[in-house]
């Protein structure tokens, strides 16, 4: 009794093997990034006078900064192309418009010599001004050029002294190029208008800010970022919507940025073969201030403008980014050389300012186009939400009546030896 028990056991284990392995396959590879180009960092550190204030660790915020570079200098790794620019360095004078000027290049983007690097960096004293506009303006010169991530890591100690050029509007400017760079930023002072200026130019391009007040924490966060630079991954590739559907620029599968204006439309077009299903979805981020209750709206539709699926969202204000998406499966078609259906996207945003809030560059937006093979049955798209999950479910199903059988089997087995004994 002991064997056949254990037999049935075996059976029904082996049953609910083979289905987790249908349900479950190999796990697909992750998406491959645009480009092969090396990841570029440009470390931007503040050497303003300011910085030589004693009160981080019992030493000077310089001091902290040199340490931080010196490991952080150790730690990168080889596929980083690595460089250093500096704001306030070199001019100790008082007139602003020279010192509004001074940024440099301290070690070049690319291929890290440790050595020389930190020899620059100990090269550094506390001089002048704080041009954190110019110097953003200048760092993305330092990165331009390739696929691969670009990342600015922005180190300071107080807020920029050379407006009106805004280094928040100066943010919004690089993101707006499409040129995929990440700017994040470091604040050494816990300063309310400090972390609101640096917090609003890491917003723009999507970037993280971070107060420190330690020698190791700042080195931890700058080691940190630059290893994040050496993650793969997906760059955008930048396009310009149009406003209307006949004037839209034709799209492939991939990630694409773009701006829109604050309750503009853009659209955008998909070629979708019979057999295909477009997948689409997009995202919207509030970089600046907006009033309480809005909205994104995705949607497809004929050339002729008929619509055919939508995806909408809305937001209170307790969120940054808005996003939405929407699936069209294009059924099969019996002609051997039927054409491509062309879809049109549109999206719509319903973002509104209050007054004195600048309303340009627009919003930015990230649209992502996914256009796969479709289902082999235009009825198993609906599948009750389940589409090809019915497969899985019919297999669980079988599984449950063949275990149910033999359970039976072996309960009445048991029973009749139970009766006989």
């Amino acid at each position: 009794m002991i064997t056949r028990t254990r037999l049935a056991a075996g059976a029904c284990a082996l049953l609910a093997a083979l289905a987790a392995g249908m349900a479950f396959p190999a796990g697909a590879v992750a998406g491959e990034p645009t480009g092969e180009d090396a990841p570029k960092v440009d470390l931007v550190l503040d050497v303003s006078g300011s910085m030589r204030t004693r009160d981080i660790d019992g030493g000077t915020r310089m001091a902290a900064a040199k340490q931080a570079f010196n490991e952080v200098l150790d730690a990168t790794p080889e596929e980083v192309q690595l460089g250093i620019r500096t704001l306030g360095a070199d001019y100790p004078g008082d007139d602003r418009k020279t010192g509004c000027k001074d940024t440099a290049q301290l070690y070049p983007v690319g291929p890290l010599d440790r050595t020389e690097a930190k020899t620059a960096v100990a090269t550094l004293s506390p001089t002048g001004w704080t041009p954190i506009g110019p110097a953003l303006l200048k760092a993305a010169d330092d990165l331009d050029g390739g696929d691969g991530t670009k990342r600015i890591v922005l180190i300071s100690d107080g807020e920029d002294t050379c407006a009106p050029l805004d280094p928040c509007e100066v943010a919004r400017e690089i993101a707006a190029k499409g040129i995929g760079i990440t700017i994040d930023t470091l604040g050494l002072v816990p300063n309310t208008k400090l972390r609101r200026q640096l917090s609003c130019i890491a917003e723009a391009t999507g970037g993280t800010y971070t107060s420190v007040e330690h020698a190791d924490e700042l080195t931890d966060k700058v080691n940190q970022l630059v290893d994040r630079a050496a993650d793969p991954v997906v760059t955008p590739v930048a396009t310009e919507g149009a406003d209307a559907c006949a004037k839209a620029p034709t799209l492939k599968s991939g990630l694409y940025t773009d701006r829109e204006e604050f309750g503009q439309q853009r659209w955008y077009r998909v070629d979708v073969e019979p057999g295909q299903e477009l997948r689409a979805s997009v995202s919207v981020g509030a970089d600046r201030a907006v009033n309480p209750s809005y909205g994104v709206l995705l949607r497809a539709v004929t050339v002729h403008g008929r619509e055919i699926v939508r995806g909408e969202a809305a937001g209170n204000g307790r969120t940054d980014v808005l996003s939405t998406g929407l699936r069209y499966p294009k059924a099969e078609s019996d002609e051997e050389d039927a054409p491509a259906e062309t879809v049109c996207l549109q999206v719509t945003n319903s973002f509104s300012v209050a007054s004195g809030v600048k309303t340009t560059p627009g919003l930015p937006l990230e649209l992502t186009v996914d256009v796969v093979d479709g289902p082999n049955d235009s009825a198993d798209v609906a599948a009750f939400g389940l589409g090809r999950g019915w497969w899985l479910l019919g297999l669980l199903v079988l599984v449950g009546f063949v275990a149910g059988l033999l359970w039976g089997w072996l309960s009445r087995w048991r029973f009749a030896i139970w009766r006989t004994n």
